[in-house]
């Protein structure tokens, strides 16, 4: 299957600017292809703004730097807001995802960045993998976790992420057993041409959770669906 490798710097400390066509090996089904269908909400107004072969790309491109907040007006003051939860202790790697009401249940695999300096992609069709380059689940800012919608041989882990609705549970388990409980916000499909680089990767005040894979109609020029679907989800529980 052909693939679509945009590239992406080696440093990514904090998600904030662009993105040129994210997961464009996410995968393919059978003439026609299949992904998300229908318009979906864009981002709530509170944010700013992937066949088997060796190894795929993601085509993600984000930059290193954080941009400094903007100034606040002289004598402009807010109460304080109520604390967000967070991961306990130490930062520690995800180690599995489970998705309920859309039946996924999957162990994650580490992605890095392949040789040509291109976002790695999961290998197995069947499970889902996050970027080691960013941040953790479970951490202030938002977590990248990205599969396949499918592949020449039918539907693979994020086939269904389409029919996720706001305030449904996506659970990730840390490799020491902290489950972080995160509530579906909203989800947004973009023209990977198109992809709002702040509104999915910007940095935020609490912790959040980016679930991404591709959608819309297949281009079988380039081999790869030509948008990205991305659920917004934010930390609302953590367990052990």
């Amino acid at each position: 299957m052909r693939r679509h490798r945009p590239t992406l710097p080696a440093a990514m400390v904090a998600l904030a600017l662009t993105i040129a066509a994210l997961l464009g090996g996410c995968g393919r089904q059978d003439a026609g292809g299949a992904g998300a269908s229908g318009p979906v909400p864009a981002p709530p107004a509170a944010m700013p703004a992937t066949a088997p072969t060796a190894r795929a790309s993601s085509g993600v491109v984000v930059p290193s730097a954080k941009p400094a907040p903007p100034p606040m007006a002289p004598g402009f003051e807010v109460a304080a807001l109520p604390a967000a939860p967070g991961a306990p202790g130490p930062p520690v790697p995800p180690a599995r995802l489970e998705i309920p009401a859309i039946g996924v249940s999957t162990p994650l695999d580490r992605l890095g960045l392949a040789a040509d300096g291109t976002l790695e992609v999961p290998v197995d069709f069947a499970r889902a993998g996050w970027f080691s380059g960013g941040t953790l689940p479970g951490q202030q800012g938002p977590a990248v976790i990205a599969g396949h919608v499918d592949s020449r041989s039918g539907p693979a882990v994020f086939y269904r992420l389409r029919e996720l609705r706001t305030g449904e549970d996506v659970e990730v388990e840390r490799a020491d057993g902290v489950r972080l409980r995160f509530a579906v916000e909203t989800l947004a499909r973009y023209r990977k041409s198109a992809l709002p680089t702040g509104a999915v990767f910007g940095p935020v005040a609490w912790p959040a959770l980016r679930l991404i894979t591709c959608g819309g109609t297949f281009d079988r020029d380039r081999g790869s669906y030509r948008d990205n679907l991305v659920v917004y989800a934010r930390l609302v529980g953590v367990r052990r």
